[in-house]
């Protein structure tokens, strides 16, 4: 991972029902991402936010809710990652709705397609995200971004990417998942993606999750691109998202996600999505989002091999 950071502010809350995600990218500045990462040893490079459509609050047309402008801010979105990524950036998007990460992927995606290396994904999210327009209820286009990823999808929405799929389903890992709506949970599972949904977290323990994971992900010699929802956390400890479903992950299970992330050296990008400041308590969510983005950024209680060289 290169310490330079280039944060990338995606003020958009296009694909979603709800407003006010637009406003994360600001949360994230004022809840101290820079101050964290330069704390961290990184050296930062805010672009500042992007410009897209803004949000004409429509219904659904064809099971697709704002189709060309969430089209229009992807691609915006793919064009300044994959600059940043060029430029030998780390980049951060800070969303914005989860929506947004169609261009994230996009870019990365095409990036490491140029460079001849696979990439994964490590979708930390309550939810799949895997509808189309026949599965989903509302047509929201924030809950399709990882079928759009995985070649299913608007032949607009899969243009932004460099090829389609932009990634191999087996290539891509959930975790946290514990909403998943009744007619998108059959694509789910012919899918070929891998789901450790809350129920197996419980069952195995959020270590060996990832270890199982990280492992895949290494033997692949993939770059892994992490796109965190902050709604896989439990309302409990991040009550600012659109929506708040109970049984997520402890602040404890989270912390101990991103040191393994960090640990394994794979992280090469990450998304930061759906911290809505319109529905949050005292910027509470935007904080602990930068809380264990210090953590997918080294910050450690004690140098790790210093504890525990016998394991």
């Amino acid at each position: 991972m290169t310490d330079k950071v280039s944060l990338i502010g995606v003020p958009s809350d296009i694909g979603a029902s709800d407003r006010g995600a637009s406003m994360g990218p600001e949360a994230l500045r004022v809840a101290g991402l820079a101050k964290m990462l330069i704390k961290q040893g990184c050296e930062v490079r805010d672009i500042g936010d992007l410009n897209g459509p803004e949000n004409p609050e429509l219904p659904p047309k064809d099971g697709y809710r704002h189709l060309d402008e969430n089209v229009a801010w992807a691609n915006k979105i793919s064009d300044a990652i994959y600059s940043e990524m060029n430029d030998g950036h780390f980049p951060i998007m800070m969303g914005g709705d989860h929506a947004m990460s169609i261009g994230s992927v996009a870019a990365v995606a095409k990036y490491c397609a140029e460079k001849n290396r696979p990439i994964c994904i490590l979708w930390i999210d309550a939810h799949a995200d895997y509808n189309t327009n026949d599965t989903s209820p509302s047509g929201n286009i924030h809950g399709m971004p990882v079928a759009v990823a995985t070649g299913l999808g608007h032949p607009d929405l899969l243009s932004v990417g460099h090829a389609i799929p932009m990634v191999a389903p087996e290539n891509v890992y959930q975790i946290a998942i514990r909403s998943v709506d009744h007619n998108e949970k059959k694509l789910v599972i012919e899918s070929g993606i891998n789901v450790y949904d809350m129920r197996r977290i419980d069952e195995i323990g959020i270590r060996q999750t990832m270890q199982e994971i990280l492992h895949e992900v290494s033997e692949k010699g993939a770059h892994l691109h992490v796109s965190f929802d902050v709604d896989s956390l439990d309302p409990s400890i991040a009550p600012g998202v659109a929506t708040t479903i109970p049984g997520g992950l402890t602040y404890r299970e989270a912390q101990l996600c991103m040191e393994m992330i960090h640990d394994s050296g794979l992280m090469g990008s990450l998304d930061i999505a759906e911290i809505n400041p319109a529905l949050d308590t005292n910027n509470s969510t935007a904080k602990i989002a930068v809380d264990l983005t210090a953590s997918l950024f080294g910050r450690q209680i004690f140098p790790i091999h210093s504890l525990y060289q016998g394991e």
